[in-house]
């Protein structure tokens, strides 16, 4: 397997575009997570079953967001997508998330090339507002069986905030 971070790069985010990796699909409950030192995905815990993802969660090579990983991104799309694969993705927005009192946000993306909907999401906006209440409640409540109270989605923000939060955690990563 290669090493994300030494093949790929952020992406052109100035442009609202990133290169994104897949580490968990959508409906799985197993937390997968991409081991930066061992230069693979390892599977680090399965959570209870009501607490499956409800889209696709990845990461954004050649960044690291303030609670020290790379920073994370939630693909949309309407079926899972696999393990391992990496992407070119649409920044929609981003999630401002605390977990355990460390930020931990959440880049909002989609396939950047999505004929089946006709390129149709664009902003947060335009996704189903059904699915931001899935995605809040999902990240607001997944910790309570073991740590309840531990997560909170704070805000939503638009693509020129998700911009700053990508370039933020590029100069992270740099430094």
């Amino acid at each position: 397997m290669a090493d994300f971070n030494k093949i790929l790069d952020a992406g052109d985010y100035k442009n609202g575009e990133i290169n994104v990796v897949i580490e968990i699909p959508t409906g799985s409950n197993h937390k997968i997570e991409w081991d930066r030192k061992n230069a693979c995905f390892m599977l680090d815990r399965v959570e209870p079953i009501a607490f499956a993802k409800p889209c696709n969660y990845g990461f954004i090579p050649q960044t690291l967001d303030e609670d020290g990983d790379e920073l994370d991104a939630l693909v949309i799309t309407e079926q899972p997508l696999t393990t391992g694969i990496y992407m070119t993705a649409r920044v929609l927005g981003v999630m401002k998330f605390v977990d355990d009192g460390e930020v931990d946000d959440k880049i909002i993306c989609v396939p950047a090339d999505d004929r089946n909907n006709g390129d149709c999401y664009q902003t947060l906006e335009d996704l189903p507002k059904r699915l931001i209440e899935q995605i809040e409640f999902h990240f607001n409540h997944y910790k309570d069986l073991k740590k309840p109270g531990t997560t909170k989605v704070e805000k939503w923000g638009n693509v020129e905030e998700a911009k700053q939060v990508i370039e933020d955690a590029i100069e992270r990563w740099k430094n």
